[in-house]
């Protein structure tokens, strides 16, 4: 386990770090129009933070000691699949999540 001063550090750290970030964007060059080229990069922002979000608890599920679980990964395909299919967020939620009960029910 880590120790108390050690963890207020990394904790003051990480926070000081974000706020760094989104000050950079927000304080600093908030008020001056941004290039185009920035702008259609940052638009893709949402579409790669959530995947990063979840992949690990695909690939390396905690609740199966991080070996990699057919159930998990079958979920993710259908998700992915149905996403790429019908554009639709919540279809490919509801896909993935009743992909995910259902596998889980099939494999125990």
């Amino acid at each position: 386990m880590i120790d108390s001063q050690s963890l207020w550090i990394v904790i003051l750290g990480l926070g000081l770090g974000s706020f760094g970030f989104r000050f950079a964007f927000t304080g600093i060059i908030g008020s001056r129009p941004m290039p185009a080229w920035v702008l259609r990069h940052l638009r893709y922002t949402a579409v790669a933070v959530l995947p990063a979000l979840f992949a690990p608890a695909v690939v390396w599920p905690s609740a199966t000691g991080g070996a990699p679980d057919p159930a998990r990964l079958s979920a993710a395909a259908v998700t992915l699949v149905i996403g790429l299919w019908t554009k639709n967020v919540f279809a490919a939620m509801f896909a993935g999540g009743g992909t995910l009960f259902a596998m889980l029910y099939l494999l125990g």
